[in-house]
Parts: C-alpha cells; sequence; structure tokens
C-alpha cells in the first residue's frame, strides 16, 4: 500500500503558472500508477529507491536524483522496484505559460526524464507548499510562487537525459528572438542577446545562419527598421524620435542603417510612402508579413 501525502488545490485555474496538486510519497513495492492520462503537467523527482516509467512507447529505469515528466493527456505508466521501492515528491501545474517553461527546461514527451543533484532543496520546496495547503490568497501566492522556484531548481541543476541538440538550438533562437523582439527599443547589442540566452556570441550566430539565413546582427538592424517603416508610415513621429524609439540613440547612425536597407532616407521614405498611396501600402505589407513569416518559422 501506498503511504502518500497528497493535497488537491481547488480554487480560481487561471494565470500563467499555478499549482494543481503536490505530494510526498513513499511507496510499497511494485507499486505502479496507469497507464493512464493526467490532465495537466506532473513532475515527480525520486528521493530515495528506484522504478521504471513509461511514457511515448519508451521506458525509462530510474533511481534517486532522476525525475520525470508527465505532460497532459499523455498516457503513462510508473511502477515501483520490488527490491528498492522509490520514494517521491510530486508537483501537478498548469497555466498559460507551463508549456512554454517546461519547452525551455529542455523537457517534453520525447525527453521527459532529467536529473538533478538538489534532492534536498527540491523535497524542502514541495515541502513548503505543502505546509502552505489553506484556502486564501497568500496561500495561492505561495505555493505559486514556490512552483517557480521548483521549477528554476530543476532548470539550473537539472541534466536532460537524451537531450536532442536540434531542440536545444531551436530554444535558443527563439528565445533570442523574444528578447529582440522586447527590447529592440533599447541600445542593445548582440553580445547582450547572446548573454541573455547564455551562449557565446559565435555560436549564435552559427544558430541564426542556419535558422533564418542571416546573423543576430542582420535580424537585429531588420526588425528594428521594419519597425521603423511601421512609425514612418504610421505616425508624424520627427526622425530622431523614430530612431530613439527603434534603439539608436544617434540618429544620424539610425539614417545610414535605414538607407542602406531601403535605398533611402527615412525622410524620402515617408514621403514616398505618402505619395504611393494603396500600391505602396500593400507592398510595405507584404514585406512586413514576409519578415514575420520567416521569423515564425523558428517561433512555433
Amino acid at each position: 500500500m501506498e503511504k502518500a501525502y497528497k493535497l488537491e488545490f481547488a480554487g480560481e485555474r487561471t494565470g500563467s503558472l499555478y499549482v494543481n496538486c503536490c505530494g510526498l510519497s513513499r511507496t510499497e513495492p511494485l507499486h505502479s500508477f496507469g497507464p493512464a492520462l493526467k490532465p495537466h503537467y506532473l513532475i515527480h523527482y525520486i528521493l530515495s529507491g528506484k522504478g521504471k516509467f513509461s511514457i511515448g512507447g519508451e521506458v525509462y529505469p530510474l533511481e534517486a536524483g532522476y525525475g520525470f515528466l508527465i505532460t497532459p493527456d499523455e498516457l503513462a505508466f510508473y511502477q515501483a522496484d520490488e527490491e528498492e521501492p522509490w520514494t517521491y515528491v510530486w508537483v501537478g501545474f498548469s497555466g498559460t505559460q507551463a508549456a512554454e517553461y517546461i519547452e525551455n527546461i529542455g523537457l517534453s514527451v520525447r525527453q521527459p526524464v532529467f536529473k538533478s543533484d538538489a534532492s534536498e532543496e527540491l523535497y524542502q520546496i514541495v515541502k513548503d507548499m505543502m505546509e502552505h495547503n489553506t484556502f486564501g490568497l497568500s496561500n495561492d501566492l505561495r505555493r505559486n510562487g514556490q512552483l517557480g522556484v521548483f521549477l528554476s531548481v530543476i532548470a539550473e541543476g537539472s541534466r536532460v537525459e537524451k537531450a536532442n541538440e536540434a531542440d536545444r538550438a531551436n530554444i535558443y533562437v527563439r528565445k533570442a528572438v523574444s528578447f529582440i523582439q522586447s527590447n529592440y527599443c533599447n541600445p542593445i547589442k548582440v553580445t547582450d542577446v547572446a548573454e541573455y540566452v547564455c551562449i557565446n556570441r559565435s555560436y549564435l550566430y552559427t544558430l541564426f545562419q542556419n535558422s533564418l539565413g542571416m546573423s543576430p546582427q542582420q535580424f537585429l538592424t531588420t526588425f528594428r527598421i521594419t519597425k521603423a517603416t511601421e512609425l514612418l508610415q504610421l505616425t508624424a513621429l520627427p526622425i530622431e524620435s523614430i530612431a530613439l524609439s527603434c534603439g539608436y540613440r544617434d540618429p544620424l547612425v539610425f539614417t545610414k542603417a535605414f538607407r542602406q536597407m531601403k535605398k533611402m532616407s527615412p525622410s524620402n521614405y515617408r514621403k514616398e510612402m505618402q505619395k504611393g498611396g494603396t500600391r505602396r501600402n500593400q507592398e510595405y505589407l507584404r514585406q512586413v508579413e514576409e519578415f514575420i513569416n520567416q521569423i515564425n518559422k523558428i517561433t512555433f
């Protein structure tokens, strides 16, 4: 018979990341779950003992120091060892950003297993969740905050088993693109992008060339100039303000970059767009759509 201490939390099921349930189990020999589905994400971390876990047609023999992910509505099975049944903590969670966080950690149905040396820290996090188990805003915030810490500990110290290099590369590019989209208005450089995604600049260059066919610098400049053309067409802002809004502190540097890409100055571009009417507007929209489609190739 499994000795489990389990808590399930009701209440408002909305937000970017929130706890559905958590617990601690000291299992009996050959205790098992499934094959069955779960409606939310569920991470188990093994504190002691061993067993096996199966999902996506793969079977994973696991022991203390390993964890495994069950994804929503995916058939899964796990069973304690007969000689050394495992003890584990678990956390079930959902939210609008849950899938993104899991993907960025490097976990999926194809890569559901990780290893972490932070056994005591992960145990204490789940223990704290269980101690703040009553209804109320303060406890909801406490548990959900601890969920973020739980995932951060896994992300910081885990080694994802059977990691796929192509998947990892795509994550780097997507995060770099997202950083540029959020910070193009600031005077960021490619080194800032590389530091954000924690890889060196030369590797970032290789990933961008493979995924987008352009360098990170070319992408950053193209994104900024694309935003500038939008402001030139849709607003009456002075050129200096548009330059600052697109991350250029020096209007002359902005004008030079704009001229290199559009073969005319920003002021002449504005005049041409105003004179050209519908045809030029359609051409502008086509160029923007092409650029967005190029981004979407790696932001799925």
